[in-house]
């Protein structure tokens, strides 16, 4: 009670008494002046540079406010050590939010408790150590009961995507993600991680919640999560980790978006908009996914839903929307496990509830039995054969509607008999499939409600939901409606509900922050000569258009390439560039952010210069390289990926490609670590002339078959006469490579002992290919490939 209210409530029965009432006063006083010399101790302190911060934080006391200047904080390690209070937290603070850059090697490392860090921006560089930011500053010093909100780290990549760091690091306790953006990784590690490692940081009761996650690109190998919690050696342990309201906005780093890899951890309320993975309960047990959405794009089949390892989890009211991802990617994936299996392989699925959950149009949404290879008991050690099926799983009153009449809604790798299907209901537009007990054909239809949204417009109280151990529990749907009186099968239990409003994404991250990048017009830039052409593409904005209007451009130096551009000829004519730069440099140099598409050029060179290549060092984001139309010839590479680069698609279309000593070469990654140079790769309608080795050539090594690219296109071409110098003797490399279409194409006296050795277990194929004096393909089952495990 304050001093006015034990004043005001004492009163009353002093009326007569004028000594205890002046005694009152006094103590009403004191009480006042006590009080207001608290809040006065509380201070405002304002800093300019990392001295005066330094200093600040040294003497902060509990209730103390630390303001940040405005403008950039260049090669500053912000070490926040303080001891605040519940009531009275110590805050570092931005002057204004978002106008507070931290660039260059900048990093933020918390200690203490009851800390707050508010409105900085992190971009224009990278982490000095290990992490951006970080709930610890040694083993010993961690931060408990803080927070870091209102941020935004974008871009912030160390030099090379195989240096590793961590943007975001949770140790210690009940610490808190809020209301952040973080976007744009594109180096090893996830963006954010938490660390169970030392009894500080288990049961810790983190709190991951109304972040937008933007795009992340992928990566080209393991590693590269949005979230990770825990890892394989402290699976075991309890985290209670909430990951809840967040938005993952194209989160394309590798198959796992989230990666939970400790005991109770809870998922709710997320979107997963066209990110290329899944939600994947990695390591350990318990853990419950409720209410959240994943949404898919009809252009992609590399966006998953949840794939389940481990034990007691619980899978409720998630709505699953377009989604085409298979196998590893399926919209729901429940995989087999191993036999007495190690913590960092995969453990037996038992006692999970996957119950009122939608799945919208997606193709082949229900696997089960995923990764099960008992078939190769001869070829692959005890070790490695998941042949421990899920078992005492309960599949109940989901809801399955399929507008394109799916052949295989329910997919068993392995037998089911360890899974009790009870009151499903699936519209499959009278498309036969497969009986399943459990599963209730009917004619329902849907409706739509917003953007991605379809809900039920039928009626489904005829089919009476399953009523299982602790299903009471589920008290609400996907949209926060009750259960209680209106159950049904499926996420949304209410046909005349309120739209969810999706979309609308500024209920996640920052409100200072634009979610969305800018949108600038794009120019087109009518070129003459190679001077004009070199200020057009050292000036051109991203997205321009360059036309070349003359015949032909003698180039000397390479065009470096670190926007998106498109450079074409101007009309009907065939256009040469004819590139007389120095020895094994490139005519296009691919620089990070680099995109280019070359249309309807005659590149020439002499001999000994690359055509395209990426730089040898320092690639801290992905190139892309399309060229259509035109013609390359005369280099000693046609396209060269460094070590260390990485390119989300390179495609060749309609083009000729003559009398190079190397064609497309993205082997670089040879030290067997899951890396590659690419994730798509695609040939088509072009003609392979005078190729000497490398035709094509596209290598991964190593092995974790939860990874899933790259991928490889090689569609009605023409390949005559290459080979001649080739070590191996065959002509398209693609070892390691997960996903390989070789098919239409025809191979002409080319002199090499085999087209392609294809790589049988996985997603490997050839078709109508017509094979002259080339050798042949064949199908290797089982590759000898390096385990990363």
């Amino acid at each position: 009670m304050n001093p006015s209210s034990l004043l005001a409530s004492c009163l009353p029965n002093v009326a007569n008494n004028s000594e205890m009432k002046k005694n009152l006063l006094i103590i009403y006083v004191i009480f006042t002046v006590l009080s207001c010399n608290k809040n006065a101790e509380n201070e405002k302190v304002y800093v300019k540079d990392i001295a005066g911060l330094n200093e600040a934080i040294q003497r902060a006391k509990p209730g103390d406010d630390i303001v940040m200047a405005n403008g950039e904080w260049n090669d500053v390690e912000i070490r926040f050590v303080g001891y605040g209070t519940e009531e009275q937290p110590i805050s570092l603070k931005a002057e204004t939010a978002g106008e507070v850059i931290l660039s260059g090697k900048s990093d933020l490392k918390l200690g203490g408790d009851y800390l707050v860090v508010d409105g900085l921006k992190f971009s224009n560089g990278s982490s000095p150590s290990r992490a951006v930011i970080e709930f610890a500053m040694d083993k010993d010093t961690v931060a408990n009961h803080s927070k870091v909100t209102n941020c935004v780290i974008v871009d912030y990549n160390k030099a090379q995507r195989n240096e590793t760091d961590v943007w975001v690091q949770l140790k210690g306790r009940y610490n808190e993600l809020d209301h952040c953006y973080i976007a744009g990784k594109s180096n090893r590690g996830p963006t954010v991680r938490v660390d169970l490692e030392g009894n500080r940081s288990i049961k810790n009761y983190h709190k991951i919640t109304n972040n937008y996650f933007g795009p992340r690109p992928p990566k080209g190998g393991p590693s590269a999560e949005t979230i990770q919690i825990g890892n394989s050696y402290t699976s075991m342990a309890p985290s209670y980790t909430l990951v809840e309201n967040n938005f993952f906005d194209r989160c394309n780093g590798e198959v796992e978006i989230i990666s939970s890899k400790t005991n109770f951890n809870e998922f709710r309320n997320n979107v997963f908009y066209k990110s290329e993975g899944s939600l994947v309960t990695r390591h350990g047990n318990y853990c419950t996914i409720d209410g959240n959405y994943f949404i898919g794009d009809e252009n992609s089949e590399q966006i998953g839903g949840i794939r389940l390892i481990g034990t007691g989890h619980w899978v409720t009211n998630n709505y699953f929307y377009n989604l085409k991802g298979k196998v590893f990617r399926s919209p729901l994936a429940v995989m087999n496990g191993i036999h007495k299996s190690p913590l960092n392989r995969y453990i037996q699925v038992t006692d999970v509830v996957v119950a009122h959950n939608s799945w919208i149009n997606c193709i082949e949404p229900l696997q089960f039995g995923v990764g099960s290879n008992t078939d190769q008991r001869d070829v692959l050690p005890a070790s490695e054969i998941r042949s421990e099926r899920p078992i005492r799983t309960i599949v109940a009153n989901n809801l399955i509607y399929s507008e394109n009449r799916d052949k295989q809604p329910v997919v068993a790798h392995d037998s089911l008999d360890g899974i009790h299907f009870k009151s499903n209901v699936i519209n499959n537009q009278d498309v036969a499939f497969k009986p399943l007990e459990g599963f209730i054909s009917s004619d329902f239809s849907i409706s739509k409600l917003e953007e991605y949204i379809y809900v039920p417009a039928t009626n489904l109280s005829s089919i009476e939901p399953y009523a299982g151990f602790e299903f009471d529990q589920i008290k609400h749907d996907v949209f926060g409606n009750s259960r209680k009186e209106n159950n049904s099968v499926g996420a949304i239990c209410s046909v005349n509900t309120g739209k969810p409003n999706l979309m609308d994404v500024s209920e996640y991250g920052p409100d200072w922050y634009h979610k969305k990048p800018k949108t600038t017009e794009t120019k087109t830039h009518h070129v003459g000569s190679v001077a004009e052409l070199i200020t057009a593409v050292q000036q051109a904005n991203e997205g321009d258009i360059i036309n070349l209007t003359a015949e032909n451009y003698e180039l000397n130096s390479s065009l470096k390439i670190n926007k998106k551009l498109i450079i074409q000829s101007d009309g009907p004519k065939n256009t040469t560039i004819a590139y007389k730069g120095a020895a094994k440099t490139p005519a296009f140099e691919m620089n990070p952010k680099g995109q280019l598409t070359l249309k309807d050029i005659h590149l020439k060179g002499t001999e000994s210069q690359y055509a395209f290549a990426s730089l040898q060092r320092d690639m801290s984001s992905l190139y892309n390289l399309q060229v259509v139309g035109g013609e390359i010839s005369d280099f000693d590479h046609v396209l060269l990926g460094y070590k260390y680069s990485f390119s989300e698609y390179i495609k060749f279309t309609n083009t000729k490609i003559l009398n190079c000593s190397n064609g497309l070469v993205l082997a670089a990654e040879n030290d067997d670590k899951g890396d590659y140079n690419a994730e798509n790769v695609f040939i088509a309608n072009c003609q392979f002339e005078n190729i000497e080795k490398n035709t094509i050539n596209y290598y991964r090594g190593g092995y974790d078959e939860s990874t899933v690219g790259g991928n490889l296109v090689v569609n009605n071409n023409i390949f005559k006469n290459c080979g001649a110098k080739e070590n191996n003797g065959t002509l398209i490399h693609t070892y390691g490579i997960i996903n390989v279409n070789i098919a239409n194409n025809k191979f002409l006296n080319n002199k090499v002992n085999l087209v392609a050795r294809l790589w049988g277990a996985k997603n490997n194929s050839h078709s109508n290919n017509e094979i002259i004096n080339s050798g042949n393909i064949v199908v290797q089952e089982n590759l000898p490939l390096k385990l990363m495990y």
